[in-house]
């Protein structure tokens, strides 16, 4: 039994690797043309941006490696059943029960990572993220801007410093052309600027000091001059920098105990607190989703059929779409407080586990029971209506 049990975990552990590399592959690939990007176009270094990836993985992670477990026992129970090796087990003496054990070994083993992954990992590397960002960010601000040149890194900015007196932050004889507001253009001069970093509120600024501002509106064609002592200007590198600046952590940034802190700080305030009780229950019900997918996988698994890997990964993206389909209606309904965080959360579990409970019902009665019963019938029904829409007989 111990060498049977060896053999189903391998056989579930080759397409589980393949399937979290590739799923987690596509579900970056977006993520991935951006960082490219800021070491391309940007100039970010190549270090930096492997730390903002390492940082971006642990919330994908969370997603995909439940569906990479429904995807590898898909496969895993399909090729067993293609290849008549679960009739020989059965013949052999071996229920579908008795070879559950390494397919649950596994599955709790994914989902204690899945838990670790959703309960520190993601929020570790989401909350990094905002300030590697703002790093960056601050970096990127102080390097491009040069002495006796026109830099256009800023959105809607255009900066010439005549000097720059080191270690860099301080500036002599700026002009600033600043066309961010479409109804009005400013032309900036000012004696001197300090580039001022707010480590609170993940802000740069240019903070001008004696000049003008110089301001023509276009609705009105008028034109105003201003004088100022102070003069304050926010830097942004690029949209993809911009959530830097947010001054509060997103609910998704943080564990458990921070979670219950907002609750209280909230109702203490009387605000409600939908968004953080939708994300505690979060962190709970998709870690459960890898043991649901499990449970799901195995008795569909066992129906014969020569696709094995083509009908493995058709049916896991149908579930997984199901599933994440009713995941972020729940969210949204949960969010606005329209069912309870708990329902909202795991109800698309609830579903799932009762499907999972009578395909396993119908499994568990021999190796080809699973093609029999209800599904088999709605499964009848439905080729005979598709083929007398056709206009043949089916078969």
């Amino acid at each position: 039994m111990h060498t049977l049990n060896r053999y189903l975990l391998r056989e579930i552990a080759i397409p589980f690797g393949l399937g979290l590399a590739i799923v987690t592959l596509i579900l970056l690939i977006a993520r991935i043309l951006k960082l490219v990007e800021l070491v391309v176009n940007r100039g970010v270094p190549l270090f930096q941006v492997l730390k903002l990836f390492s940082y971006i993985l642990p919330a994908f992670l969370e997603l995909t490696v439940p569906m990479a477990l429904l995807l590898a026992v898909l496969v895993a129970f399909g090729r067993l059943s293609s290849d008549s090796e679960l009739i020989a087990m059965n013949a052999s003496g071996l229920s579908l029960y008795q070879l559950l054990a390494p397919v649950v070994v596994f599955a709790a083993a994914v989902y204690i990572v899945s838990l670790g992954l959703s309960l520190y990992a993601r929020p570790w590397g989401n909350s990094l993220l905002r300030s590697a960002l703002f790093d960056i960010a601050r970096t990127r601000a102080s390097a491009a801007i040069k002495e006796k040149v026109f830099t256009d890194d800023f959105p809607g900015l255009v900066i010439y410093v005549d000097r720059i007196e080191p270690p860099g932050n301080r500036l002599h004889g700026v002009l600033i052309s600043d066309t961010r507001d479409t109804a009005q253009r400013n032309t900036v001069f000012a004696e001197m600027g300090l580039l001022v970093q707010d480590e609170d509120t993940k802000t740069m600024l240019l903070r001008l000091l004696s000049g003008t501002m110089h301001a023509f509106y276009q609705k009105d064609a008028s034109y105003h001059l201003t004088q100022f002592s102070v003069y304050d200007i926010t830097l942004d590198l690029t949209a993809t920098l911009n959530r830097a600046r947010r001054q509060e952590k997103d609910v998704s940034e943080m564990t458990i105990p921070e979670l219950r802190l907002a609750m209280a700080a909230k109702q203490s305030a009387g605000q409600a607190t939908f968004v953080e009780r939708v994300e505690l229950q979060r962190k709970f019900s998709i870690p459960f989703a890898s043991l649901v997918f499990a449970a799901v996988a195995v008795p569909l698994g066992i129906r014969p059929t020569r696709a094995v890997r083509s009908r493995g990964l058709t049916l896991s993206l149908v579930i997984i779409f199901v599933y994440y389909l009713l995941l972020t209606l729940g969210d949204n309904l949960g969010s606005r407080g329209a069912v309870p965080a708990w329902v909202a959360m795991w109800l698309p579990n609830a579903l799932l586990s009762t499907l999972a409970l009578g395909l396993f019902v119908q499994a568990a009665r021999g190796p080809t029971a699973v093609g029999g019963g209800v599904a088999a019938h709605w499964l009848a029904r439905l080729r005979g209506r598709a083929a007398s829409a056709a206009g043949t007989r089916p078969e």
